[in-house]
């Protein structure tokens, strides 16, 4: 497995399955354009299997976090370490920018992705309750 991280819409476009939908590629180029967004594929034989994207968050008492913003990898490639290299890709980057540390909102039930997350060093402190608005 290769990781890189994405710097151009193509990539984004060629990994267009892995995401929940069509790439558009202006917003692709809007993601890729603004700092503090970050966006890992992991490959195999030169085939895209896999992302994490992260946007860093800055706060005047806080400093800065990252948010780990979406984790993917296509079926066939599940339960092969690729999800936690990709978690510990972003962490390393997380921390190679200073961010104090990283956070992820993970949907009620979804043990899958919490054993992920456990797996890579993450720990669920039983804390949150996300809250959300719909604009459309």
């Amino acid at each position: 497995m290769e990781m890189r991280r994405a710097g151009t819409v193509g990539e984004l476009t060629a990994a267009e399955y892995l995401f929940d939908d069509p790439v558009r590629p202006e917003w692709a180029q809007r993601f890729l354009d603004a700092q503090g967004h970050h966006l890992f594929l992991a490959y195999e034989d030169g085939s895209p299997v896999g992302f994490i994207s992260g946007v860093e968050t800055v706060h005047p008492d806080k400093g800065t976090e990252m948010f780990l913003y979406e984790l993917a990898v296509a079926e066939p490639f599940r339960r092969r370490g690729i999800g936690r290299a990709l978690i510990r890709e972003l962490a390393a980057l997380a921390r190679e920018r200073g961010c104090y540390g990283m956070w992820v909102g993970v949907d009620t039930g979804n043990d899958v992705a919490l054993a992920t997350y456990r797996s890579a060093g993450g720990k669920d402190d039983g804390s949150c309750t996300v809250v959300t608005w719909d604009f459309e």
